[in-house]
């Protein structure tokens, strides 16, 4: 139950100020908010830090709107900068530490950022790649750095007292998404976040729960669900570095982790620890174990409902999406399968002329959205424009393929050929094709996913040779290095096979889906 009803003004109030936190410190003082290898926090420590880097923020000359950008991993200085542009009214990019120096400047110049926060390891990189005069603060967690300014040393320099009110500061992540080039994903309407306390998907009890994050804080679904709805929701945070298997069994123990957002690679993971180590643990604290960022095998999520019980819960969403459909475990039992009953008028599935289809029929699916949750892509009208369907701007698409059943069941039977998800990552093949053609033995390139039992699809690339060109072993490795030399490792391909010719349409245009196609085996239907 909520400490009071979270329809009280003072919350109210509060979270539209973007300083729930602070009440929260008011209220739990010295109660540990945040754990981490990094340490952790209590409820009134993160409130002084947060106020310290927004008085910061200030002092460099930010002001409501301006963007600021921050490259760092589970650490409770993420969840810090965070609290500071919320009750600062800036825009905040989390960056993904993975990238390569020239790839996280694209999305620096590409947001305009002015401010920048970024973990030590990560910032002298980019210090060396970055050209931006706009910068009016670079500070580096951890250690100080070559012209970034100490994190530590530049907040306590600034006042630990709440500053004056601004409205709320909001998100602008970036996704992958249908298109080569990374895009910022804005909504129209700042999303004000509320306490999750009664009449919401996770009702959470502040009094007795725990939220465990173990999936990287700059992507959507871990920020949002493992972290800013716990921090709303006066629920203790454990903030996992990265995921591993058998830690996370033992964090749920230490802490009675009660909620967490896991993908389906976690689950095949999990599910490959031998016996003696899954029963080691006392998992039955647990409540709710949410998942998605990529279709889940249906043997998988079987298992792990025999296993947990059936406390998963599975959404279909995304960065540009509204809140999503949702199915939970004793739902999903009845219909395998399946990610959720779409709300009347909500869901429409049509041909590739726009065409609206009937049941049971495989199209492009679209999602009905609320006029608060319309978005666009910063500085790109036109990729915005492909969102929505023709003619109907109330319906988006997360470039997905399925159908409904007679019932009003969802189903995704795949996805456009031009998006992998690996891992519960989006990899564009088309970014990872203009690269691969760079080589000087490659005439042309086609990046695919490939079915993979753990990671749900692996990057695999077909290349076709100059005539110069000899394929074997070793040319396969030397072009995996020289894309791992110009994108991040995870963009990259695995295997790479060798043709003496590429199908293509009549224009000349390779023909993706034809070479998808020769190596999909379903692995999302029951054995």
């Amino acid at each position: 139950m909520a400490p009071e009803a979270f329809t009280l003004p003072r919350y109210l109030k509060a979270a539209g100020q973007g300083i729930l936190s602070s009440l929260f410190a008011e209220e739990m003082e010295s109660a540990t908010a945040l754990y981490s290898n990094c340490g952790k926090r209590s409820y009134r420590e993160l409130d002084s830090q947060a106020n310290r880097l927004t008085h910061a923020f200030r002092a460099a000359g930010l002001r409501p709107g301006d963007p600021v950008a921050l490259v760092c991993g589970n650490r409770p200085e993420f969840v810090e900068v965070y609290l500071a542009v919320l009750r600062s009214g800036l825009r905040l990019t989390p960056i993904n530490w993975r990238l390569n120096p020239a790839e996280v400047v694209y999305i620096l110049e590409d947001c305009e950022a002015v401010a920048l926060i970024a973990e030590v390891q990560f910032a002298s990189p980019i210090a060396a790649a970055l050209n931006n005069d706009r910068m009016r603060l670079k500070l580096s967690i951890g250690a100080e750095c070559a012209d970034f300014a100490s994190y530590d040393k530049v907040l306590h320099e600034h006042s630990p007292l709440l500053p004056p009110a601004t409205p709320p500061g909001y998100l602008m992540l970036y996704t992958s998404g249908t298109t080569g080039q990374p895009k910022g994903v804005i909504r129209e309407t700042v999303d004000v976040p509320l306490p999750q306390w009664q009449d919401a998907v996770v009702t959470y009890d502040p009094n007795h729960d725990v939220s465990l994050c173990c999936g990287p804080a700059y992507h959507a679904a871990p920020l949002v669900i493992d972290i800013i709805r716990s921090l709303c929701s006066r629920v203790p945070l454990v903030l996992m570095e990265h995921f591993d298997a058998k830690q996370l069994l033992a964090n749920i123990e230490r802490y009675r982790v009660t909620h967490m957002h896991l993908v389906p690679t976690m689950f095949v993971r999990l599910l490959a620890l031998p016996a003696e180590a899954r029963q080691k643990y006392d998992l039955s604290s647990l409540k709710m174990v949410i998942h998605g960022g990529a279709p889940c095998p249906v043997p998988v999520k079987r298992a792990m409902i025999d296993w947990l019980g059936p406390i998963l819960a599975e959404y279909y969403a995304g960065t540009e999406g509204d809140g999503g459909i949702f199915i939970f475990s004793d739902e999903w039992l009845e219909k395998p399968g399946s990610v959720g009953r779409c709300p009347e008028g909500g869901v429409l599935i049509v041909d590739e002329s726009g065409n609206r289809l009937d049941q049971g029929q495989v199209g492009k699916i679209y999602l009905k959205i609320s006029d608060e949750a319309r978005i666009s892509y910063h500085n790109a009208p036109g990729k915005t424009a492909e969102l929505y369907l023709d003619g109907n701007d109330n319906f988006i698409s997360l470039g997905d393929q399925g159908y409904m059943d007679e019932e009003g069941y969802l189903y995704l039977s795949g996805r456009t050929a031009e998006l992998i998800i690996s891992g519960g990552v989006n990899v564009y093949p088309q970014e990872v094709d203009n690269v691969i053609l760079l080589h000087p033995e490659v005439a042309d390139s086609c990046t695919i996913g490939v079915p993979h039992p753990e990671w749900g699809e692996e990057v695999k690339t077909v290349v076709q040779l100059r005539q110069s060109g000899q394929a074997g072993e070793e040319l396969a490795a030397d072009i995996i290095r020289f894309a791992r030399s110009r994108l991040a490792h995870f963009k990259c391909p695995r295997s790479i096979e060798f043709v003496t010719d590429l199908p293509r349409t009549a224009s000349g245009k390779v023909q993706r889906s034809r070479v998808r196609d020769r190596y999909r085996i379903s692995a999302f239907s029951e054995p």
